[in-house]
């Protein structure tokens, strides 16, 4: 099929993509969104959002990103609903074949390709997700004011969000399949000395139970006992995983988990190519930063764009 030339590509239709999209369609680049799914990425998966700031009482995550999507679309941002198969980075024209069989072409690329978080896989957490099963402490701690609830995981994340999610639940379990955290010793320490907090050691969490919403948790422990937990939420706070496989990671700077490493303004090691959202090699992945980095890399890719000759 016939080669397609834009100015500018994103791909990636979530927080980050769609700010840069909206930027660059008000900015009349030439710009073209591509997204594998519908917009809105993993936040439409997110039952309720309370810390987007104007929207007082919050709001669903499917409706914040239809207003996103919709405010993209009254500045005219062009949108193709595709997968990328593989693409070149290198050079002063950056490449994209797509699943369609089209091949893309634009000197500047904006990578908005998102993370998502890593599931323990147990019957239950699919069912369950955002009725009482989350990956997010930040986002979602508010829902359980004196509520007892359960975290699993024992790394530096797991146990910030422990500590974090004691503002508002009455009990926080923590359940870990070693007899020992792989957090830092001094964020064991607040753990251990927070009066909120339980432990269960050499144990994981075989099964998630509830109907319309998380009642408790089936546990196995390393001895082949198991037991069962009460609980109205669950956080899993294992990690996330970067969304990179269509991505050519030789060409790419990327940290030690694949995701990938940019400076303040988005710019990755290859000139004319940006990254914002979830797959930014970074410490916290919300909403807010992920449009706000949409928007930064934008503005980089516009100054780029610019001092190109002709």
């Amino acid at each position: 099929m016939n080669t397609i030339e834009y100015q500018l590509i994103i791909i990636g239709g979530g927080p980050a993509g769609l700010t840069a999209g909206l930027y660059a369609a008000r900015g009349r680049v030439k710009a073209l969104l591509i997204e594998k799914g519908a917009t809105g990425g993993q936040v439409l998966l997110t039952d309720w959002v309370d810390n987007y700031p104007g929207f007082a009482e919050g709001v669903t995550g499917f409706e914040l990103m239809d207003t996103m999507t919709a405010h993209a679309d009254r500045f005219g941002l062009e949108k193709k609903f595709a997968a990328v198969e593989s693409m070149d980075l290198q050079g002063d024209v950056k490449t994209l074949h797509l699943d369609s069989g089209e091949t893309l072409t634009a000197p500047a690329v904006i990578l908005c390709t998102g993370a998502k978080p890593r599931k323990i896989g147990v019957p239950g957490e699919e069912e369950l997700q955002g009725k009482g099963v989350s990956y997010c402490a930040t986002c979602d701690g508010p829902f359980y004011r004196n509520q007892e609830i359960a975290v699993v995981g024992g790394g530096n994340t797991a146990i910030q969000e422990a500590i974090h999610l004691t503002k508002f639940a009455k009990k926080v379990t923590v359940i870990h399949r070693r007899d020992s955290l792989r957090a830092t010793a001094i964020m064991q320490e607040k753990a251990f000395a927070e009066p909120k907090i339980n432990f269960i050691w050499n144990a994981q969490v075989s099964g998630i139970v509830g109907t319309d919403s998380v009642e408790a948790v089936n546990i196995r422990h390393n001895d082949g006992s198991e037991s069962v937990l009460p609980v109205t939420g669950i956080f899993v706070l294992i990690g996330v995983a970067p969304n990179n496989e269509m991505l050519p990671l030789n060409q790419l700077q990327t940290d030690a988990g694949g995701f990938i490493i940019t400076n303040s303004e988005m710019r990755t090691n290859l000139p004319g190519v940006f990254a914002a959202g979830d797959i930014r090699s970074k410490l916290f992945r919300q909403i807010i930063n992920a449009a706000g980095e949409g928007a930064n890399a934008e503005l980089a890719a516009e100054h780029y764009l610019s001092s190109l000759p002709g």
